[in-house]
Parts: structure tokens; C-alpha cells; sequence
């Protein structure tokens, strides 16, 4: 079983991929003129790639909070971390809320008509936030150490 400090590093990729991959899936449905918002097989698929990111991401942001509670408790203090800490919140909930309302819009089998150009744009912004996110965490990690061990260098 891996530190509990390493397990948000492990989650971390999961809904940022599964946010990327539902725009493009999105993105590649509105060009197709494939509603998501239906019990289809792009809807179904788009739908439940929506759950999973939101409950990837309230996962991960879960184990983050314990990774900046371990790091704070060996001293470790940066604004970098709380602007991560802040953003991987409003990204979880974000997802979590998106994930909740897609499956909702599928539970009701039904088109949107125009306001279907609205999900992959919401989906795009998604995704730049789960990017600049993803800037401040690696900012922790490769500009800060946290939480990594340092590799003896030498012979």
C-alpha cells in the first residue's frame, strides 16, 4: 500500500484525462451531430465518462487535502499550495456538479437543440481548469519537492 502523501499522485491523472477525453468525445459528437444527451451509444459512453471525472476528481481532492496535511506537518508552508489547494476544490466540485447534471440530462433521454453547443464548451473550461491546476501542482512537486524524496545523486 503506497503512503497515503503518494495516493492523491497516483488518482491525480484519472479525471484529468477523463475531463480531456469528455470534450473531445463531445467535441466529436457535435461535429456529428450526435446528440450526448441521449440513451445512445455516444450518450451513454459521454454520460458516464462525465460521472466518472466528477468522481475521480472528489476522490483525488480528497487525498490531496491529506497530502497537504502530511506536508504541513513536516513544516512544508506555500502559497503555491494553497492556490493549488483552492483550485483542485472548486475543479472537484466542479466536476462533481457537471458529472451530477449529465447524467440527469441523460436520465431524461432528450435533445437539447442549440443548447447543445453549451456542453463542450463547459466541458473546454473545464479543462483549461483542470490545467492550470495541474501548472500549480506540478509547481509542488518538481519546483518545491513536496512530498517526493530526494534521489541521492553521486556514486
Amino acid at each position: 500500500m503506497p503512503a497515503i502523501q503518494h495516493v492523491h499522485p497516483i488518482l491525480v491523472h484519472f479525471p484529468i484525462v477523463l475531463i480531456y477525453m469528455l470534450a473531445v468525445i463531445d467535441i466529436a459528437a457535435l461535429a456529428g451531430s450526435n446528440a450526448v444527451t441521449m440513451r445512445s451509444g455516444v450518450g451513454t459512453i459521454s454520460t458516464f465518462v462525465a460521472v466518472g471525472a466528477g468522481l475521480f476528481a472528489i476522490v483525488t481532492w480528497f487525498f490531496g487535502g491529506m497530502a497537504l496535511d502530511y506536508a504541513e506537518a513536516t513544516g512544508f508552508s506555500s502559497e503555491i499550495a494553497e492556490i493549488h489547494e483552492s483550485l483542485g476544490t472548486v475543479s472537484a466540485f466542479a466536476f462533481l456538479t457537471w458529472g451530477a447534471i449529465r447524467l440527469a440530462l441523460w436520465a431524461r433521454n432528450r435533445k437539447l437543440g442549440t443548447l447543445a453547443l453549451a456542453i463542450p464548451a463547459v466541458e473546454i473550461a473545464g479543462a483549461a481548469l483542470i490545467t492550470v491546476t495541474g501548472y500549480y501542482g506540478g509547481q509542488l512537486v518538481y519546483g518545491l519537492g513536496v512530498n517526493v524524496a530526494k534521489a541521492a545523486v553521486g556514486g
